[in-house]
């Protein structure tokens, strides 16, 4: 019988260390070594040590009953602080559920009841010279706002981080503004101002500028509902922006200009096209402020959401929805196309780096 000093002792950390061996069934001894977050635990029967009850026969019975004279494991145990959210499956069933209700579902009544219309119905209804030309306007003023607001949204943002000034607190509770105004609110304020009457629209007008009841006043409107995207989206990444890559630019020579476009512009770019996207996207959509401001007029200011309301006014239900189907599946090739670019830049910025 083997003596007690050539068993392997449990290291003293353990809290069972105390018995040196493991008073257990197939009596195990254990050799752990804790390296990192993981503990690596090495299993080695009492073959190895001489003072397994089963040393004679073998494990037959035990571990699927073939016979091992010398039996060696590794055993990984993974210390994971328990999660107070549900587990994996009932979290991703509910998502998956949430998903399909508020945006699969409808998405898909769309498409079904597009379906419903043959082929040559379906293309007159979407190629109509009325609603070709509402989607130039849409599509054109959206991506025109949406630039507008990353260029003055990152400015904006700049000045809220970078500096400090009376009235700063006011300025950012402004750039909320746009979310909490109501739409239709939002309409009429800006038709006032920019009216031929107006505070601003008078004096533009003077000057042979009319805004309201023009394009001129859609991208207006898409760029007021706009900038907070970009702003809120930029913001953060400005706050995280460590000073000392802007000062060790500055010690090795480099001039504002080159500073901004070299060290600063690429980190926050990324946030930028997020914040135009997000600003592209919610221009498409946009309604409530922009009827009141448009005039609304076939062939020169009239939006393709104005004609799907018109549509389902008329009771063209099939109409509405093949107008919409051509709206939703251009807007995700025009998105996947800025998520691919943003995706690509990204990627060649990891190679250069590496």
């Amino acid at each position: 019988m083997a003596s007690q000093a050539d068993t392997p002792q449990i290291p003293p950390g353990l809290p069972f260390a105390k018995g040196g061996v493991l008073p257990c069934g197939p009596c195990l001894a254990l050799g752990v070594s804790a390296d990192g977050p993981e503990k690596t635990t090495s299993l080695r029967s009492h073959a190895d040590v001489g003072t397994s009850p089963f040393a004679k026969g073998g494990w037959r019975g035990i571990f699927g009953g073939h016979n091992a004279k010398t039996s060696t494991a590794t055993v990984h145990i993974a210390q994971r602080n328990p999660s107070v959210l549900p587990g994996f499956h009932l979290a991703l069933g509910f998502t998956i559920f949430y998903l399909s209700l508020i945006v699969l579902i409808p998405l898909s009544a769309a498409f079904i009841k597009t379906f419903t219309l043959t082929w040559e119905v379906f293309w007159a209804t979407v190629s109509a010279p009325r609603v070709v030309a509402s989607y130039g306007l849409t599509f054109r003023t959206a991506l025109l706002a949406a630039g507008i607001n990353a260029v003055f949204g990152l400015l904006v943002a700049w000045v809220l981080v970078r500096y400090k000034f009376p009235g700063k607190k006011i300025i950012d509770a402004l750039v909320d503004l746009p979310f909490a105004l109501p739409t239709a609110v939002a309409g009429i304020a800006l038709t006032a101002v920019y009216a031929t009457n107006g505070w601003l629209g008078q004096p533009l007008s003077e000057a042979g500028i009319k805004v309201a009841f023009t394009p001129l006043g859609i991208l207006v409107a898409l760029t007021f509902i706009g900038l907070p995207f970009v702003v809120r989206t930029v913001q953060p990444v400005l706050e995280d922006l460590e000073a000392e890559l802007e000062e060790a630019a500055h010690s090795l020579g480099a001039t504002p200009w080159q500073t901004f476009a070299q060290v600063i512009f690429p980190t926050v770019l990324p946030a930028v096209v997020t914040g135009f996207t997000l600003a592209f996207a919610r221009a498409l959509g946009e309604y409530g402020s922009v009827i009141f401001i448009a005039g609304n007029m076939p062939m020169v200011s009239e939006i393709t959401p104005l004609l799907i309301i018109t549509k389902l006014e008329q009771y063209d239900y099939a109409g509405a929805t093949a107008i919409a189907v051509v709206m939703l599946v251009a807007s995700f090739l025009l998105l996947f196309a800025i998520n691919a670019l943003q995706w690509w830049a990204r990627r060649r910025r990891g190679l250069e780096g590496a």
